[in-house]
């Protein structure tokens, strides 16, 4: 019985000892396969060509909602869309019933307000009879003038009518009538990334190009720098004022607005070996530290053809990063940097 115990104890221990053996065998695999096979460069400034280019959609300078103050029956809607108006034409006529009631009376408060001026300077009427006489009067007069500017709805600029939602007739329920857009000056927002928040001022100009006149520069010009930088994408709005005089392009449409901001210098690296972090829009480069594999954290500049410009604080001058094999890698990983040729 005690040889027996004695035997299943050296059992033990030897498939202790060659478990251990086991793991120690696959530890020093696992080291291999971190070994990675991979190219590396130096980064140096190379001189660039600046320039910001941004893909946006161009707007009407102005637009204008024809939703008069007041309620009622559409009388007459004058214009259809794809009208062209001018400043002060006029657009709507809606229900006349209380703009007419509202001018008798201020026809009668203003011959009552006269004949008073006459008997106060006699003494005959008190003043405080003329003083709400006057008052009244003031009064229907402001009314007066809120009515007809909504009663007869006029053009604040010239343009085009965009959209029409009611015909002549039907009752207004506060849903704007007409649309009106200017389309001889667009606008349009282009969103610059934070670094050159500095350098870009209002009065810059900006070429604006759209796919359906691949050969037509539209010239633009900057006319507001927003004062706020977004926090989420660490970008800034800048509005551009876009003559329009040919009608060329029409608000909606998609284009492409270019910002040169003159020459300067970059570190490139091949825009494949940025990698993008799973589930969010961080972008990181390997550089070699020491023999392996460091993360590092970057910001992305202007694409130069197959290359990216990358910006960092650990981003220098001089710094070895990976090329080619960075997608297999992992912190911390041994490298096995090739020669290129």
């Amino acid at each position: 019985m005690k040889g027996y115990r004695f035997l299943t104890v050296c059992a033990a221990l030897l498939a202790l000892v060659s478990c251990n053996q086991q793991k120690k065998g696959s530890g020093e695999a696992e080291q291999k396969v971190r070994e990675e096979l991979v190219e590396t460069t130096v980064l140096r400034p190379v001189e660039v060509m600046r320039t910001i280019d941004v893909s946006t959609t161009v707007e009407g300078w102005q637009t204008m909602s024809v939703a008069p103050s007041v309620t009622g029956r559409i009388e007459h809607i004058y214009v259809d869309v794809g009208s062209r108006v001018g400043r002060g034409t006029t657009l709507v006529r809606m229900d006349q019933q209380q703009l007419n009631t509202t001018k008798l009376t201020y026809a009668n408060l203003a011959l009552e307000l006269s004949r008073l001026e006459a008997l106060v300077a006699t003494g005959a009427v008190s003043q405080q009879t003329y003083d709400q006489t006057k008052l009244s009067y003031d009064q229907t007069a402001e009314s007066l003038r809120f009515l007809e500017a909504n009663t007869f709805v006029r053009a604040q600029f010239g343009g085009v009518i965009s959209a029409k939602n009611y015909e002549d007739g039907e009752l207004y329920n506060g849903q704007a009538i007409l649309e009106l857009t200017q389309v001889n000056t667009l606008k349009a927002l282009m969103a610059i990334p934070e670094t050159y928040y500095p350098q870009v001022k209002a009065g810059m100009k900006v070429d604006v190009k759209s796919d359906i006149y691949p050969d037509t520069v539209f010239p633009a010009t900057i006319e507001i720098v927003y004062p706020t930088i977004d926090a989420t994408s660490h970008t800034f709005n800048v509005k551009l004022r876009i003559p329009n005089v040919a009608e060329q392009l029409r608000p909606g449409m998609y284009v492409h607005a270019s910002l040169q901001m003159g020459r300067g210098t970059a570190l490139l690296m091949p825009y494949q070996s940025v990698q993008k972090l799973t589930g969010s829009n961080d972008r990181y480069i390997y550089i070699n530290d020491g023999g392996v594999a460091k993360r590092v954290f970057v910001q992305i500049g202007q694409r130069f053809d197959d290359k990216i410009e990358v910006i960092a604080d650990e981003v220098a001058e001089g710094l070895e990063v990976v090329t080619t094999g960075a997608e297999k890698l992992i912190p911390g990983c041994k490298l096995n940097i090739q020669e290129v040729h």
